[in-house]
């Protein structure tokens, strides 16, 4: 069975991810803020992270400049409201190997993960 990690501030958008990918044969954890995902990622291997931009403590980019210090090869999906080009350009130079647009619908996130994740 696949893995993804979801983080995001928001409970209904840690669901939602869940909701879209454990019918897809996911096992999906979750974690509110990168800081408690990076404890996740040290004690847990995924096949994929879904990560928010926009939260407290330690923001998605932030965890993703961490993460990728650890893991280079694990893709890492950013899911966000954030449409700014600089925003994108920063996400992709710290290794972010795609973009969701929130809101989403889950079948095309579902669509994406199986894309990215072989």
């Amino acid at each position: 069975m696949k893995k993804a990690l979801a983080i995001d501030d928001s409970a209904t958008m840690r669901n939602l991810v869940k909701m879209a990918l454990e019918p897809e044969g996911f096992t999906v954890d979750t974690a509110e803020n990168g800081k408690s995902a990076l404890e996740l990622v040290k004690r847990n291997t995924y096949d994929i992270i879904i990560s928010d931009i926009n939260m407290p403590e330690m923001n998605g980019l932030e965890f993703l400049k961490e993460f990728r210090a650890l893991n280079r090869t694990t893709p890492v999906l950013m899911l966000t409201t954030e449409t700014e080009a600089s925003k994108k350009e920063e996400a992709k130079r710290l290794g972010a190997t795609g973009w969701i647009v929130k809101p989403f619908k889950p079948e095309e996130l579902a669509k994406v993960v199986k894309r990215v994740v072989r």
